[in-house]
């Protein structure tokens, strides 16, 4: 049934986070190979062994993205333009790390690994498909690492991430009168017989899905191998996790279709669950010195959104007579995160950090939609990092570019119209604060 399909994308498009710390966006993620702070928890918990006693790092990263979505309606050939509304979600971040001997280190992160914020005005020609969507998480990570000797440390940890969903789109109910052939139903309304057609809203059903999950559980490994000063490298890996998701669908139904005979039954309040599982990651990174003040780093993140080939999602009560599931296949590619950066020691106080990160989407054509209108992405990154006795400060400025793409319309059966992304950017500014006790 087209009516709710696009309900089942509330989870539908690549929502990881990478923005671990202020000096690890500087360095668009090159904390593997070097790994040399607190925040190497997030990046390569191994390199934790390279710190002595206790340290601590709090802070967060605050992401302002826009992008401009242009539409062609299948039926009337209408043009529309519509920008993404203002937000600015924040990801924040906290570790602490702890020698308890040669040998011995300990470690705790809490971060966010996947997030998402995606809002247009709720009369938009995508309505159908989505026109407000939000995936919030937090991850409490403990973890432990072993000192093998001068070279080699190995790490291990346990995931629990709280997830939390939100999606708010609109349904034609109209579909419903021209599945069953009551064309007359919409001939009495004066309505044309079309399926999610944005140029009218008169059977227009507001739907919210909202869902969470306390617990969903996974674990992390890490190796960090360093055999000279000025050579390093990593490997880190944290696995799938699946999240059981509990919540309600509540609608909004219009007056026209309440004054229809018959309809009492249809999108009426009811509870909901769904399962997602989130996808593995594999870290690596080579650094080098090839002078005592500059370090370079090669890297790359490799995520298994293979794993999200579909989503289902089942109703407590039925929402049309005889559908209280709703299925959609997702398909997602695996996919890369390249990254190259420089960090300099340009005084006793000061670090200047320049990253870069091309980040491939793992959204195919086919099923790409307006949950996050993007596409492969270019980072542009920056930072400075201040010390002074036992503090440090980090600071960072990314500019995000999405490459513009073209999207074939699925108006009829996920609401996804003809369309252009267009101008897609983000501004993301972290800040980290760090204690060495």
């Amino acid at each position: 049934m087209v009516l709710v399909a696009g309900g089942s994308t509330a989870w539908g498009s690549g929502f990881a986070l990478y923005e671990g710390s202020a000096r690890g966006n500087a360095l668009g993620g090159g904390l593997v190979g070097r790994a040399d702070d607190a925040s190497a928890i997030f990046f390569n918990p191994a390199g934790i062994t390279q710190l002595p006693g206790l340290n601590v790092m709090a802070g967060a990263t605050v992401i302002i993205p826009g992008t401009e979505v242009n539409t062609v309606n299948m039926y009337d050939g209408g043009k529309a333009s519509e920008d993404t509304e203002f937000n600015a979600p924040t990801a924040p971040h906290f570790y602490a790390t702890y020698q308890y001997s040669d040998h011995f280190w300990f470690g705790l992160g809490v971060f966010s690994s996947f997030g998402l914020m995606a809002e247009f005005d709720d009369e938009w020609a995508g309505r159908y498909n989505s026109h407000h969507a939000e995936v919030l998480s937090s991850t409490v990570n403990p973890n432990v690492a072993i000192k093998l000797n001068d070279h080699w440390s190995l790490a291990a940890g346990f995931d629990m991430m709280w997830f939390d969903i939100k999606l708010e789109q609109k349904i034609d109910a109209g579909a419903v009168f021209l599945q069953s052939g009551q064309t007359q139903v919409l001939e009495m309304l004066g309505l044309p017989p079309t399926v999610n057609d944005p140029s009218t809203n008169a059977l227009d059903v507001d739907q919210q899905l909202t869902a969470d999950n306390y617990f969903g559980y996974g674990f992390n490994l890490g190796l960090h191998w360093k055999p000279v000063n000025w050579l390093a490298a990593g490997v880190s890996y944290r696995s799938h996790i699946r999240q059981d998701l509990e919540g309600d669908a509540k609608y909004k139904k219009p007056a026209a279709l309440e004054a229809i005979p018959g309809t009492g039954g249809m999108f009426n309040d009811t509870e909901a669950e769904g399962t997602i599982k989130l996808p593995d990651e594999y870290y690596l990174g080579l650094m080098i010195k090839p002078v005592d003040r500059l370090s370079l780093e090669l890297g790359g993140i490799f995520t298994r959104w293979s794993t999200y080939d579909a989503l289902t999602i089942k109703f407590d009560d039925a929402i049309l007579p005889g559908m209280d599931t709703v299925s959609k296949v997702k398909d997602w590619n695996d996919v890369w995160r390249f990254n190259a950066s420089a960090e300099y020691k340009a005084l006793d106080w000061l670090d200047l950090r320049v990253g870069y990160v091309y980040d491939e989407s793992p959204v195919p054509d086919e099923t790409v939609d307006y949950l996050v209108p993007a596409n492969d992405r270019h980072l542009y990154n920056f930072g400075l990092g201040f010390h002074r006795n036992a503090w440090t400060l980090d600071l960072s400025y990314t500019f995000l570019y999405i490459m513009d793409r073209e999207v074939d319309q699925r108006q009829f059966a996920d609401g996804v119209l003809e369309s252009d992304f267009e101008g897609g950017y983000a501004h993301l500014m972290g800040l980290s604060f760090g204690y060495r006790f």
